[in-house]
């Protein structure tokens, strides 16, 4: 792989270079809302972290206490990756390495306590769907429960009594081979509780995914695991709220968005979503994305009049965790691999749906017969004018 240019690292690091005191108090207080604690992590988390040369973070959100409901407490991990092996090598090559990687990131994770790591949106492999080239990227497919990656994952899932959100490209062999962009839930047992799929489908820039996959037929589940209610809102269903509305209209407590995005495309959006969709739905969100600069051995055009290229530019990461209080943690580093863990009381998304009221005053009634009417093409909008 070529070697990407230098990259920004982060508005974190940033603010630590020029800042200090209470002029940094002041300005983290004002973008990331009330200050969290550190999480104490291990020893043996940090020496992994260091022997991997990644980026490891901790936080604690915890919630007001209460008389009679005992804290909720559960340790979230999200890790982002790049690739490990150029595009041009094989298939089973280039999985492998990260399933390597990967796994040891995970192992760090387990180590400082977590019980739920997501990882992002079709780890296993480059994002490679800006080719719109068939093979050799749709050979990443595999099947949500008997392929390596769950396999590989089921084990580390066990071993660690963890529960794992892995985003892959399935094969969906129990029917005609379609593929799809979807997320496996491992339990704490290594037994596959289900899948949840991507909803909406990107047809901006470079990202014309509906080459590969069509958006989802299986709604929004919920899955109830040992450690809480969790959603999975694959990457452009972030743009949409009721997309993350009614995950969380199904009970979730936790919904992870598993990413991959670029810089030039939406890095001012990304700290706004997800932690708009904690604030209005009343729980916490995960927001993972993956880091690196991809390359790939053909050139490619897409609809934004850009001449050809081979890469369509540098993940940010920046992944980061927000509460339904509105705060959330920093992020962990555009250039750098990591796994930022956050310990969440998850007591708070109940106080924080008695102190707004979203959920009594949404008028869920009036949007339902409002949306029933606009999807009907002969809707002509409601704009009253000057007589």
């Amino acid at each position: 792989m070529s070697a990407a240019p230098a990259q920004f690292d982060g508005v974190e690091t940033a603010l630590a270079e020029k800042l200090d005191g209470v002029s940094l108090d002041e300005v983290e207080r004002i973008l990331y809302g009330r200050p969290y604690r550190a999480l104490e992590i291990s020893s043996i988390a940090e020496k992994l972290a260091q022997d991997g040369d990644f980026q490891l973070s901790g936080y604690i959100v915890d919630a007001q206490k209460e008389q009679t409901r005992a804290p909720r407490l559960v340790r979230v991990a999200a890790i982002q990756n790049k690739i490990h092996r150029p595009t041009t090598d094989s298939v089973v090559e280039q999985r492998d390495a990260i399933h390597q990687r990967v796994g040891a990131m995970i192992e760090a994770a387990a180590s400082a306590g977590a019980n739920v790591i997501g990882l992002q949106e079709a780890w296993t492999m480059p994002f490679a769907f800006c080719t719109r080239e068939r093979l050799p990227w749709t050979e990443f497919a595999e099947s949500v429960y008997t392929g390596p990656t769950t396999q590989f994952l089921s084990k580390l899932a066990v071993k660690h009594d963890i529960v794992i959100i892995s985003p892959i490209l399935e094969r969906d062999e129990e029917k005609d081979d379609v593929i799809w962009n979807t997320a496996v839930v491992i339990s704490h047992t290594g037994r596959v509780i289900g899948r949840s799929r991507k909803n909406h489908i990107p047809r901006v820039g470079d990202f014309n995914e509906s080459t590969y996959y069509m958006e989802s037929t299986l709604g929004h589940p919920v899955f109830e695991t040992k450690y809480g209610r969790i959603g999975i809102n694959i990457c452009y269903g972030r743009h949409h709220p009721q997309n993350w509305m009614m995950y969380a209209l199904n009970g979730a407590e936790i919904i992870f968005n598993p990413s991959a995005t670029v810089g030039a495309l939406s890095e001012p959006l990304w700290g706004i979503e997800a932690r708009n969709a904690a604030i209005a739905n009343h729980v916490f969100t995960v927001g993972i994305n993956r880091v690196g600069t991809e390359v790939f051995p053909n050139e490619f055009t897409s609809g934004n009049g850009q001449p050809a290229h081979k890469d369509f530019g540098h993940f940010y990461g920046s992944s980061y965790i927000a509460a339904p209080d509105g705060s959330r943690t920093p992020a962990l580093s555009r250039v750098r691999e990591g796994v930022l863990i956050a310990e969440l009381d998850l007591n708070l998304c109940r106080q924080c749906k008695d102190a707004w009221g979203f959920r009594m005053t949404n008028r869920l009634d009036m949007y339902a017969q409002k949306i029933t009417e606009v999807s009907n093409p002969d809707y002509r909008p409601d704009i009253r004018r000057e007589q």
